[in-house]
């Protein structure tokens, strides 16, 4: 919670708590945390009382409606059922991306001059690389500049 604060903006707070709350801030923090206590509890019964009528265990994050649906109206079959055709499609995406990697690996390996085994260092001048693909190696050129 106050991780984006340092020591000194922690002081400060507590300074401004203490001017704005005086000789009552004790109490106010006591009956604070009491509160958080109360809103703790009020949610164990809650949750408690639900799992008691719908004769189940339900934890307070099987109240979002999409895991209640999951957990408790889909059957493993169901849920199998809806989850094949998406299945499908994400395998056959994977490979082709796994199929993408390996392709741009191959082309950086190619174009990586250190690499090359033929390399001579001249300009313009060809090597080859394991796959057989040319490999062209950059010209090096200088310019006069006149100062005329």
């Amino acid at each position: 919670m106050f991780e984006n604060l340092n020591w000194w903006e922690i002081g400060a707070l507590l300074l401004v708590a203490l001017l704005i709350f005086g000789d009552r801030l004790p109490q106010v923090i006591s009956d604070g945390l009491r509160m958080l206590r109360n809103l703790r509890n009020m949610a164990r019964n809650a949750t408690g009382d639900l799992s008691r009528e719908l004769g189940t265990d339900i934890q307070l994050e099987d109240l979002h409606p999409k895991a209640f649906i999951r957990k408790h109206l889909l059957s493993e079959e169901d849920e199998q059922a809806i989850r094949q055709p998406l299945q499908g499609a994400y395998d056959k995406l994977r490979s082709d991306l796994t199929d993408v990697h390996r392709e741009i690996d191959d082309v950086a390996s190619a174009a990586d001059i250190r690499s090359s085994s033929g390399s001579t260092g001249t300009a313009g001048a060809a090597s080859t690389s394991g796959s057989g693909t040319d490999v062209v190696a950059p010209q090096r050129r200088s310019f006069d500049i006149d100062a005329t």
